[in-house]
């Protein structure tokens, strides 16, 4: 099952997409990757979700990932004597430790961390940002402050705090047990929530011992600041505009967002665009302009992958999302505008024996009649180095290890396949023609780009490149010399 676009397709799965029919319709329609949250729903929800996945998996012959998101720490408020409260502006209001019913002067907030981290002058946001308060005085155990836009406060909102970093450790005791949960049902990524320095994805790391990739989630100014060092000790990053939006001006978003994913894209580490890309289409069939522009603004920008949430989660129309999604992606990808924004933001910076090889394939893919650039990766290194060329031809990424093959499914470009472990360069070459052709990417006589590295099955070896032949005696060959 071919693709038509190489930018990839995230779906969140929920109440309403959790059967077989309906996961099998979002991966007919275009989903290449699933994303199971674990801030909703039983470990017996996501157990069933992920093996729906891997029968897909098996009915299709397609490696499909699965993606963990871990819900991370929530700061929420205690309760209201009355339920809620109305908040005015200019008028004060107290946060404190005491376990008491709030009323319109105060509340508990029960996060003793945030008034160890707190100083006059930052700023706590509550319900999404919609009421913002700017404190004046704090201690230990208080924090007193001025609101700066008012509204209605109620139980358990949720507070962001954007001024500070908080001596919060990114892994609850729930994250800890969902964490290994996943892992050892075979998921493929970990989407580590409100991360803030990269010590949380190594923590992060060291739990998962190799069973799983890190994304890293950014959506708090404290990991913008500190992007570099998040982005590498990650094997991925979410731009979660969100809670980013809520923490910093709005306006900032945007730059944000590009600024990251070209230095995602000069690491060769995929790169996910999230939320609310087509927020209408949970009650609607149609999406807006404005968003349809949004999700084609993600994609001119190089993104790896795009993402649904409530969309296709909870929605009305998930099957709907998911091939709107396609379609914009197919019509922005055949825009010749398109090919010039990408080629002009392709770095130059080549520093290994890889980079040069994969360089190569690129401009000999653009110079000749060459159907698909074709890689064997174990680790995947090679198949994201080549995506970062974003070449303008198909890239057949080829590995034994299944677990590989998953993972490269959210890299931009990528069509993966499992093959056979290869010992010998002749043999890379005989299945790597079988693939392009088998797959649909070429026929006899076209030409495709291998790429490999030698000695095979080791890691980051890639230096080897040739131009091969769609020769009929090695498509049908019974066995590769």
């Amino acid at each position: 099952m071919r693709r038509l676009r190489n930018v990839k397709i995230v779906a969140t799965l929920g109440p309403a997409s959790s059967d077989y029919d309906t996961i099998r319709a979002l991966f007919d329609a275009g989903a290449d990757v699933f994303r199971l949250n674990m801030s909703h729903g039983s470990h017996e929800d996501f157990l069933k979700r992920h093996s729906i996945i891997r029968q897909i998996e098996k009915d299709t012959g397609r490696p499909i990932a699965i993606l963990a998101d871990l819900q991370g720490p929530k700061l929420r408020v205690g309760v209201f004597k009355n339920g809620e409260e109305e908040l005015e502006e200019g008028q004060t209001f107290r946060f404190d430790l005491k376990d008491e019913t709030g009323d319109a002067s105060r509340v508990t907030l029960p996060h003793k961390e945030i008034f160890d981290a707190l100083e006059p002058g930052a700023h706590l946001l509550v319900n999404d940002g919609k009421i913002r308060m700017r404190v004046d005085e704090c201690g230990r155990d208080f924090a007193n402050c001025t609101v700066e836009a008012g509204g209605t406060i109620s139980d358990r909102k949720g507070v962001n705090v954007p001024d500070v970093v908080l001596p919060l450790a990114a892994l609850t005791e729930k994250d800890r047990k969902d964490l290994e949960y996943a892992c050892a049902a075979g998921v493929d990524w970990l989407a580590m929530s409100f991360v803030q320095r990269a010590a949380d994805v190594e923590e992060a790391r060291s739990l998962a011992k190799g069973r799983a990739a890190i994304l890293s989630k950014i959506e708090k100014p404290a990991a913008v600041k500190s992007f570099e060092d998040i982005l590498s000790v990650s094997d991925g990053i979410m731009v979660a505009r969100g809670d980013l939006g809520v923490e910093l001006p709005v306006q900032n978003v945007p730059p944000i967002q590009k600024r990251l994913i070209r230095k995602c894209r000069a690491a060769a580490k995929p790169v996910i665009v999230a939320t609310q890309m087509l927020e209408s289409m949970i009650e609607s069939p149609m999406p807006t302009r404005a968003e349809v522009s949004d999700v084609a603004a993600a994609i001119y920008e190089g993104a790896d992958a795009v993402m649904l949430s409530a969309e296709s989660a909870a929605g009305q129309y998930p099957v709907e999302a998911v091939t709107t999604m396609n379609n914009v992606a197919i019509e922005v990808e055949s825009d010749p505008t398109y090919r010039e924004v990408i080629e002009a933001s392709r770095g130059s910076l080549k520093q290994s024996v890889a980079d040069g090889i994969v360089s190569a394939a690129r401009e000999i893919a653009e110079t000749a009649d060459i159907k698909a650039i074709c890689c064997y990766s174990q680790s995947g290194s090679t198949a994201r180095l080549v995506a970062r060329e974003r070449p303008n031809v198909p890239i057949v990424a080829l590995s034994s290890v299944v677990d590989t093959a998953r993972r490269l499914s959210l890299t931009w470009g990528t069509h993966c396949v499992t093959a056979p472990e290869m010992f010998r360069f002749k043999e890379a070459v005989v299945n790597a023609v079988r693939a392009a052709t088998t797959e649909g990417f070429a026929e006899s006589g076209d030409f495709i780009v291998v790429t490999a590295g030698v000695p095979f099955n080791v890691p980051g070896t890639t230096n080897i490149l040739r131009v091969a032949p769609c020769d009929e005696r090695l498509i049908y060959r019974a066995e590769p010399e």
